[in-house]
Parts: structure tokens; C-alpha cells; sequence
């Protein structure tokens, strides 16, 4: 199978934790593409017509995308229990807060990057800040009891998404007043799939 890529995608990094977390590194080939929001690579549109990234495609049937998809897809394939059964609706929020963070802050990092100048609205931006610091709260203050124990994909989307902020938002300063959230942070960050996987 081949997973197609950009290393700065939150999206892709969090499926690319989960590659190393759970054992598939022999069995995933990462390509890495070059592809914009404004100019899909055709590689890309060839296995997700939406022309997004991650994308995974597979010998055995046509290729899947949305991250959330390729995880549940690649969990279920290495039997990693990465999305315990126990716990699944909870895990399954706390994984879709972390995508609603990611959602949120890449729209921030679309405005600067790909609409000109004239055209970027601050009260957009910030109101794309509101939401993600919202979720960035709700995990400090609710879902702290379910970034501990065994590793799952709760953990690996805040984690992945925490560490977007810090790679394109740094100056927002969302470790203030989460404190617990940025402890807990600093040590999922220093697993081996995360050092792995950092941007350049």
C-alpha cells in the first residue's frame, strides 16, 4: 500500500503515528507529493477525487481517504487496538475534537498562505482561533482522564494537532492556562513516532 503525503499535514502526520505505533512501516510505502488547496497533484485526485491528502491506496480496492477513514482502516488491518472498543465513543470524540482543532487552524494557515493580502479577513482567522482554542480547553478541562493509559487515537490526534499549532501558530500561546494539557503534551511528543514523523 502506498500512503500519499505532506509531512506538515496534521492529518498526515497523525496517520503516520499510528504507521509506527502500530507496527506497519513494512506494509505502508509513504510518497510524498507536492499539492496545494488551489493546484491538487493529479496523483492525488487519482485516489481521492476531493484532491485532499492523507490518501491511501491499495492493491486490493480503490483508495481511501479522510484520515479518519485510513486510521480505522489501518488500526483494524494490525489489530493495534488503537481504537478500544471499551471506550470507543469517547475516543471517537475525543479523536474528532483533535480533527475540529486541526480543521481550525489549518483554515488559519490557508488564509495567510493562499488568499492575497487584500482579500484575508482578521475576524475570520480569529474566529477560526476561538474554536480551536475552545477544544484546545474542553481536553484540558474533560478528556485530561483519556490521554493516559494505553496509547489510542484520542491521544495521536491531540497530540498531532497540538504540535500543528506550535509548527504554524506558535505565537497564539495555547499552552496558557492548559497546563496540564502542554505537560502532557511534552511527553507524548518525545514518543519515537512522534520524533519520527516532525516536519522538517
Amino acid at each position: 500500500m502506498q500512503l500519499l503525503i505532506s509531512p506538515a499535514s496534521p492529518y498526515v502526520r497523525k496517520v503516520r503515528v499510528l504507521i509506527r505505533e502500530a507496527d506497519l512501516m513494512g506494509t505502508v510505502e509513504e510518497i510524498n507529493v507536492a499539492t496545494t488547496p488551489l493546484d491538487s497533484a493529479p496523483e492525488v485526485i487519482a485516489a481521492n477525487p476531493m484532491g485532499k491528502i492523507p490518501a491511501l491506496i491499495r492493491a486490493d480496492g480503490p483508495g481511501i481517504y479522510d484520515s479518519r477513514v485510513i486510521t480505522r482502516f489501518l488500526d483494524d488491518l494490525a489489530g493495534a487496538n488503537l481504537y478500544p472498543q471499551s471506550r470507543i465513543w469517547e475516543i471517537l470524540t475525543l479523536e474528532a475534537t483533535a480533527d475540529a482543532i486541526m480543521d481550525a487552524t489549518v483554515a488559519m494557515s490557508y488564509e495567510a498562505r493562499f488568499r492575497p493580502a487584500d482579500r484575508q479577513s482578521s475576524e475570520w482567522v480569529e474566529a477560526q482561533w476561538a474554536k480551536a482554542a475552545r477544544g484546545i480547553a474542553a481536553v484540558n478541562s474533560r478528556w485530561m482522564s483519556h490521554l493516559t493509559g494505553p496509547i489510542n487515537i484520542g491521544q495521536i490526534g491531540v497530540a498531532c494537532a497540538l504540535s500543528y499549532i506550535d509548527l504554524r501558530h506558535d505565537g497564539r500561546g495555547w499552552r496558557n492556562g492548559n497546563e496540564a494539557l502542554a505537560n502532557w503534551h511534552t511527553d507524548f511528543g518525545a514518543r519515537d513516532s512522534m520524533l519520527a514523523t516532525r516536519p522538517d
